[in-house]
């Protein structure tokens, strides 16, 4: 039963040797984050500009932390519970208004953007500290030293929200670089210290799939505006070459991401004595450039679908090319994180992008486009068929 349950009443059962499964109120919970990719994507596009990508930047890391950091609580209480349920259902709501905001952030809403998002960030963790036992004292250290690093964060995110213009963007990228070095910094607070590795232990098949239940949502998002925008056009031939090289792309991206690699990944970090530094590191930190790469994807998917004839353009080329080479290079960096070694079809991705940059403003934007999906496509083979080797030699050895 939950109350003889010795991590906590509220706290998951944790059965040796089997995974913690994803809950339906998980999933449920990660439906305000479909609507948030698209108001992240959708903003990009409306405001493909140097300061347009760093305000999206800021919203996207914040929009990525609050969910990841969800994940974290939920890899440790039981979503069961509904103490819990009601937990995620008051995230939703936040999300919901979180999201909503995204568009004008940095305009007239952007003090209930800070609201909601310093709401979501300290009333989980104040439930998280509520909720784990006295007797639990390394986990209720570890709540309390977020809990600071996150209260103060969210007086930057307030301020920035009551600010306007280079202010409020000075203000929230101090909020969320305080936010991103936290755990790198191990939560460091006077008396208490630094948090301890044993302090972080995860579930490691539950933190994995959620995590690769994100990028889906990223890839989703992207699908689902191909078909929104390829059904608003006339159907001629560049129009679904376009569309077909769109959605083959998305496919060549789940298959280096799932193939392989997401399933690589739930096996070492279930076995690691050191779950809580993996999943900090592969989980919290390197998923960051795999979904920012896919969102950015959807973006060029989006331009070259309604402009897939003439030259190339700036936003054309930095989405079509930008796009795959920081989801590779997320990739490549998550995988050496759980292999120990980089792949090398990756890093051979890696290049032909960047030379594919080079002669970008040559080409149009659909052959551009087309020319991405093949190098995806090179990748994603190149890696099934050299693993498949590796495990056919381990096998026969």
């Amino acid at each position: 039963m939950a109350a003889d349950n010795p991590r906590g009443a509220m706290f998951r059962v944790i059965v040796p040797s089997q995974h913690s499964r994803v809950t339906f109120v998980e999933l449920f919970f990660d439906l305000v984050f479909v609507f948030a990719v698209t108001q992240i994507s959708h903003s990009l596009l409306h405001h493909f500009t140097p300061l347009g990508a760093v305000h999206v930047a800021v919203l996207f890391l914040a929009v990525w932390w609050v969910w990841v950091y969800t994940a974290w609580v939920t890899n440790w209480l039981n979503p069961e519970l509904t103490p819990v349920r009601l937990l995620l259902f008051s995230m939703m709501l936040g999300g919901l208004v979180l999201s909503t905001t995204i568009p004008t952030a940095f305009e007239g809403r952007g003090l209930w953007f800070a609201i909601a998002y310093a709401s979501m960030q300290v009333g989980r963790t104040a439930f998280w500290l509520f909720a784990t036992p006295r007797h639990r004292t390394a986990v209720r250290h570890n709540a309390i030293r977020i809990l600071t690093w996150l209260s103060i964060s969210a007086v930057l995110w307030i301020a920035g929200g009551l600010s306007e213009g280079d202010t409020r963007l000075w203000l929230w990228i101090a909020a969320v670089t305080w936010e991103y070095i936290s755990p790198a910094a191990r939560f460091w607070v006077p008396k208490l210290g630094f948090s301890s590795l044993e302090a972080w232990a995860v579930e490691g098949g539950h933190m994995a799939e959620r995590c690769a239940l994100f990028v889906i949502i990223a890839l989703g998002e992207a699908v689902v505006v191909n078909g929104a925008t390829f059904a608003e056009l006339e159907w001629t031939a560049n129009n679904i070459l376009a569309f077909v090289s769109a959605l083959v792309g998305a496919i060549a991206m789940w298959w280096i991401y799932f193939h392989k690699g997401a399933e690589a990944g739930a096996e070492r970090i279930s076995k690691s004595a050191e779950s809580g530094r993996l999943a900090r590191l592969a989980y919290t930190y390197l998923h960051t450039p795999i979904v920012a790469g896919i969102i950015l994807t959807a973006v060029s998917d989006e331009l070259v679908l309604k402009h897939p004839t003439g030259h190339s353009d700036t936003r054309t080329i930095v989405s079509t090319v930008g796009g795959p080479l920081v989801f590779l290079v997320g990739t490549i960096l998550f995988k050496y994180a759980i292999r120990g070694f980089l792949q090398l079809s990756h890093g051979i991705g890696i290049t032909l992008l960047l030379v594919l940059w080079w002669f970008a403003a040559d080409l149009s934007p659909l052959w551009l486009s087309v020319a991405t999906t093949m190098i995806m496509i090179v990748v994603a083979v190149w890696e099934s068929v050299s693993l498949g080797s590796e495990a056919e030699e381990a096998a026969e050895h």
